[in-house]
């Protein structure tokens, strides 16, 4: 049986070694900090291992090796190996505020002269592997526990013959769209329960919300048009070899229309023989 590879990678200081430390609590086998020269290597002892193998997951270090990581990744995949990448990002106000209270070093920092300048570098040699990136993972505005949630999310029934794993979210635009997300739906053309008293403290979890969005006749057009696109798109994903894909509803606060909308989503999905995770980002904000 082949290996399953995971190769950790993304900007300094967005949460690699956390990432790790989650996968090992998964039963992944973790290698941190690894020398890029050496992901080829660790990809012949692996295929030598007895018994049913462990999933991999290779956390490389940054720095002066940037550049290596590329080849060294395309050098695996000609073994045969399933490869997938996960790349970790923040924004670089997060960046530096998390290099200001560790104290710690950025590696290019000699190089580049400033924490900023160092940021903005490597973000610009790592954007061509962001780009071929199979996860992405934007970690601004998540603690320890919300990345080890997305870490499981994404990772946590892995097996070798894995398929698209599809997540279906609702999500507020006042909170900000979600980074990760494949499909963005806005559904702030459908009727605001927000503005109807006896609703307002529900939310599209609750049948007298979904009762009242169901109600009117462009939501089940919407409905309509919607389901026979996700139909055509889903087995293109599939085709294409994502291993993730994240759609997200979105509405003003995050509560209502959006939530109404990504349940009976869910539920569509189900009666198609896909089983999606399913996660309500703002519902309790």
């Amino acid at each position: 049986m082949a290996v399953e590879f995971l190769v950790i990678t993304g900007l300094s200081g967005a949460g690699r070694s956390q990432a790790g430390n989650s996968l090992e609590d998964l039963g992944w086998f973790v290698i941190d900090n690894l020398p890029a020269e050496l992901i080829p290597k660790v990809g012949e002892l692996a295929r030598f291992q007895g018994g049913e193998p462990a999933p991999v997951a290779l956390a490389v270090g940054a720095g002066r090796d940037l550049d290596a990581v590329g080849p060294a990744l395309a050098e695996l995949r000609a073994t045969g190996a399933r490869v997938r990448t996960l790349f970790l990002d923040a924004n670089n106000a997060t960046l530096v505020r998390r290099y200001s209270d560790s104290k710690r070093r950025h590696p290019l920092l000699e190089q580049a002269g400033s924490v900023e300048g160092a940021i903005e570098e490597e973000r610009r040699r790592l954007e061509p592997m962001r780009e071929q990136a199979d996860v992405v993972i934007d970690t601004s505005d998540l603690n320890v526990h919300d990345l080890r949630r997305r870490m499981v999310e994404h990772f946590g029934g892995v097996t070798g013959g894995s398929t698209t794993q599809v997540t279906v979210m609702s999500f507020g635009y006042k909170h900000g769209v979600p980074p990760d997300a494949d499909l963005v739906v806005d559904c702030r053309f459908l009727p605001n329960p927000h503005w109807v008293e006896d609703l307002r403290p529900l939310t599209g979890l609750d049948p007298e919300v979904r009762d009242y969005v169901r109600s009117f006749e462009m939501t089940g057009k919407f409905l309509d048009k919607l389901y026979p696109l996700l139909e055509l798109l889903l087995p293109a994903y599939v085709e294409e070899g994502k291993s993730v894909l994240t759609i997200a509803f979105g509405c003003t606060g995050g509560h209502h229309r959006s939530v109404s909308i990504a349940e009976w989503t869910a539920e569509w999905l189900r009666e198609q023989g896909t089983e999606p995770r399913l996660r309500h980002r703002d519902v309790a904000r």
